[in-house]
């Protein structure tokens, strides 16, 4: 056997026991975070495409709930702005900027159970046809909405693990 490998097996090793020493437990794993929110969770009505995307999302990893423990309220924003203008002053390229305001609540006593706000972009270019561009665009207020989603649950289940 190398001695690299040799070595970097003892690393990995000394990098497991430092995690485990730390009290690091896995969201996912037995008695993690995610544990106490699956299929609790329900989610507000979505009303765009944007928000029924979120929501899709979060219910795909949470689970749809089958109690009404919690409830979750998402506020979604987005914008566009173009950021790559030709010198006819034709725009390009777009960035779709999204904000989403989250508060989950006991359902039973209305206390809040956690909240925050997540932010994130995605763009598209816009040098094809009509029919191109508006789905690009679609398209990428898509993948906005499932990246607010995840970027939601990561900090619920932070939330919950600690």
């Amino acid at each position: 056997m190398s001695l690299f490998k040799t070595l970097s097996r003892c690393f990995v090793l000394l990098i497991g026991l430092a995690v485990a020493g730390c009290g690091f437990a896995p969201v996912y794993g037995t008695n993690g975070g995610a544990q106490a929110l699956q299929n609790r969770v329900l989610v507000n009505a979505p009303n765009t495409r944007e928000d029924y995307a979120l929501v899709r999302q979060i219910e795909r990893r949470l689970g749809r709930a089958d109690t009404n423990e919690y409830r979750l309220n998402v506020d979604l924003e987005i914008s566009e702005d173009g950021v790559a203008i030709t010198p006819d002053g034709d725009i390009t390229r777009y960035n779709v900027t999204g904000t989403a305001t989250y508060v989950m609540t006991n359902a039973t006593t209305d206390a809040t159970a956690a909240s925050g706000t997540v932010s994130t972009f995605t763009s598209y270019s816009a040098v094809g046809t009509t029919v191109v561009t508006l789905n690009a665009q679609e398209d990428a207020r898509g993948r906005l909405a499932l990246a607010l989603a995840d970027l939601i649950l990561s900090r619920l289940l932070a939330d919950t693990a600690s």
